[in-house]
């Protein structure tokens, strides 16, 4: 049933609803779930279906990064015949639309935000105003939900390159077969670089991937699968203050392949030539690369031997029978460098017709029309989801207070702490 208000209605403050959730993904349907236990009266905001980034901002053969027991929403649990294996795309979303329509969450399909105001002190009471492609409301509470990495940031210099040339983002590509004919070139070898470098390696194309300072976790280690242990000795919790400090800023998260270990040496062992931090867009055509190659392998190596030690150490503190670790074959299989080492291409030359963009996401928070609820590079200001505005929150933000921020499995804490915050200050 819709809600939106004529412009009369709009002027009684009455009519404000207790909540409007922007995004019915799963952050989004998340908050939603337990702002229906709470008894509020509110919608969710989409604007177009339920998971709409997730149906049209992810490959054909993508898969989630979570082990089904781990992909859950609130107040459910995974009790199906393959616990650590990974839903594709389509069984994601067809766990969003089943999770919303088991809880009969009030989702309004095909309705943009197009701008986040305060509504007008005489006629508002301090409300929130929500103009939308269908109209406009009222809400003494707003939880933006819509994503913090839906829109794909690529170099400068990509538009200096040939116009011929076919460029997709990592969200725009859909297969190997919807590329043209020839060699292929992924720049960024984070997590969506890695998995569609592979993929497109598999399709038997000639690709060649533009490294970048990324880390890497096994798939399993000791007997279980990583993010089981991740999330068990605690490493998933450590604060995004700390994580910064330790880092510099905010990294990329590390390549976790779906179904086994993805590594820079086994993708050069599966054909992939590999190249440096792609730096430039030379004239004619030609593209230069740092001379990082052996760093950023050297980085994912010791980020993964890291994580191991931690788990290594939280096993032996906790006194847990786990078997002793085996080698991964993605780790242990030796690399394939090109000799002599490529420190530019000529992209005619090598036979390269499309370049994937794997260069990084970010949020667009344009419509949010209130001073002092984003920073100057128009990212949100909050601590742990809560914005300095009352009654003005983010939910699934990337990094938003632990490691875990981001990942599905927090929404199971990150719903219930935003809808008491809401509760508590009503």
């Amino acid at each position: 049933m819709s809600i939106m208000k004529s412009p009369q209605q709009m002027t009684d403050s009455v009519n404000a609803l207790d909540a409007v959730v922007i995004g019915a993904g799963w952050a989004g349907l998340g908050v939603s779930y337990w702002l229906a236990r709470r008894g509020l009266r509110h919608s969710v905001l989409e604007r177009g279906r339920i998971g709409e980034t997730w149906r049209t901002q992810r490959w054909d053969s993508f898969r989630m990064n979570t082990p089904n027991v781990q992909t859950v929403m609130p107040g459910d649990r995974y009790d199906g015949p393959d616990p650590f294996g990974a839903l594709t795309r389509d069984q994601f979303v067809a766990l969003l639309e089943d999770f919303a329509r088991r809880n009969a969450l009030p989702i309004e399909p095909d309705t943009a935000v197009t701008e986040l105001s305060r509504a007008h002190e005489n006629h508002g009471n301090g409300a929130y105003r929500l103009t939308t492609s269908r109209g406009t409301l009222l809400a003494r509470n707003v939880i933006v939900a819509s994503g913090s990495l839906n829109c794909p940031v690529r170099p400068v210099w990509a538009a200096q390159l040939p116009p011929a040339l076919r460029q997709v983002d990592a969200s725009g590509y859909r297969s190997a077969a919807d590329l043209p004919a020839g060699a292929v070139l992924v720049v960024g070898s984070g997590q969506s670089g890695a998995q569609i470098a592979e993929e497109l390696a598999e399709a038997g194309r000639t690709v060649f991937l533009a490294t970048s300072r990324v880390g890497r976790f096994p798939r399993r280690y000791r007997g279980r699968d990583i993010m089981l242990w991740l999330l068990e000795c605690g490493f998933l919790d450590v604060r995004r203050e700390e994580v910064i400090r330790l880092a510099g800023r905010v990294p990329p998260r590390g390549v976790v392949g779906p179904v086994h270990t993805i590594s820079l040496q086994a993708l050069s062992a599966q054909g992939v030539v590999l190249l440096g931090r792609l730096t430039g867009v030379e004239d004619g055509g030609r593209l230069s690369f740092a001379d990082d190659l052996d760093a950023n392998v050297r980085f994912a190596d010791e980020a993964s031997d890291n994580v191991k030690r931690h788990i290594d150490e939280y096993i032996s503190r906790a006194g847990i029978d786990a078997p002793v670790a085996e080698p991964d074959p993605a780790e242990t299989v030796a690399i394939r460098r090109p000799n002599p080492a490529i420190g530019s291409l000529d992209l005619s030359r090598s036979g390269i017709t499309s370049v994937v963009w794997c260069t990084g996401f970010k949020g667009d928070f344009s419509w949010v029309r209130l001073q002092g609820a984003l920073d100057a590079a128009g990212r949100p200001v909050h601590e742990d989801g809560v914005a300095a505005l009352p009654g003005l929150y983010f939910a699934g933000l990337d990094f938003a207070s632990t490691r875990k921020s981001g990942i599905i499995l927090s929404i199971v804490e990150e719903a219930p702490r935003l809808v008491e915050h809401i509760v508590g200050h009503s």
